[in-house]
């Protein structure tokens, strides 16, 4: 039996830890690679027009709906730097990233379709290389992408961004665990930084740009303390931050229904995650069987999916 030649490439999700929103307008966000979602792109030998099967097309590539131009343009990309032509190949995709939860799935589906392409063909792939490219197809899915996305899909550092400057990654030196739970509805983004933008613009300014420079500020501090493996403090600016965003009215009842429940089930800290009015949050805890107390307390209170993620430091330290 004759075996296909097949190669694979892997992505996984990622967690807007802290700075969501107050970045669009110029202060820092943290962004933490999530390991615990992740995307595989599968490239084989096969012959005729390159054909794709993922979750939401299954057939030639050429034909691909407009939805997925994004995914298309990855794929040329790649194929473009590595001068092969688009034939003979059938490239699928699957994945455990929720779309439209702000885990940077398009880029995920973009780093990981890069990497497969680039093993299949035998060709070294820096991560310069692999940025450029995917920023390529960033910009047919986001129109101005920050980067921050590509970056934390192929990476495993976390991230510290200011729009306009280079991506600093940083050291995850921190015990502790991460839960993310799903309210189940689709975040709506664009909306909550439409909301801001007015409110930035409005008669009575001044409170929301102190709000804005305040979610600034308390990602600077986010940063020192999970640089100094202090928990406890991270966990009390999660709390301030959904305070502050929930002032900027980009929480929800589902979210803060969540968030409530997590702290209430002895969670250090918590708050929404990514563009907010749904879509996720994300609570802190130090130890395993902590955060599966937390787990399950956010799973009564509604959540649809959740996960844990260890940070960094030892297994469960109690």
């Amino acid at each position: 039996m004759i075996k296909t030649r097949c190669s694979t490439g892997k992505s996984h999700g990622k967690i807007i830890l802290m700075g969501e929103h107050a970045v669009v307008h110029g202060e820092p966000s943290i962004a933490l690679p999530f390991p615990a979602v992740e995307m595989t792109a599968t490239v084989c030998e096969a012959e005729g027009p390159l054909t794709i099967d993922c979750s939401y097309y299954n057939g030639i590539a050429a034909e691909m709906p407009e939805i997925l131009e994004s995914m298309r343009t990855a794929i040329q990309s790649a194929l473009n730097e590595l001068q092969v032509p688009d034939e003979n190949l059938a490239i699928s995709l699957s994945s455990t990233i929720p779309a439209e939860r702000g885990m940077g799935s398009s880029a995920a589906v973009s780093v990981a379709l890069t990497r497969a392409l680039f093993a299949y063909f035998d060709k070294p792939l820096d991560q310069a290389t692999l940025l450029r490219l995917v920023n390529i197809s960033e910009m047919v899915a986001h129109g101005n992408p920050s980067g921050l996305d590509a970056a934390t899909a192929s990476g495993d550092a976390p991230l510290f961004y200011i729009k306009g400057q280079p991506v600093e990654a940083f050291s995850l030196n921190l015990e502790a665990f991460l839960i993310v739970g799903d309210t189940g509805v689709t975040g709506q983004t664009k909306e909550a930084v439409a909301s801001i933008a007015t409110k930035l613009n409005g008669k009575n300014r001044q409170p929301y740009r102190d709000a804005i420079t305040r979610l600034g500020s308390l990602a600077q501090t986010a940063k020192a303390a999970i640089e100094a493996n202090d928990p406890h403090q991270l966990g009390k600016l999660m709390n301030q931050a959904h305070e502050t965003l929930s002032f900027l009215d980009v929480s929800s009842p589902d979210l803060d229904r969540l968030v409530s429940a997590a702290r209430s089930a002895g969670a250090l800290g918590a708050k929404l995650t990514g563009g907010g009015r749904g879509g996720c949050m994300i609570a802190l805890a130090s130890t395993n069987s902590e955060a599966e107390k937390v787990e399950e307390a956010i799973r009564q209170a509604g959540a649809i999916r959740t996960w844990i993620y260890q940070m960094g430091g030892t297994e469960d330290a109690e």
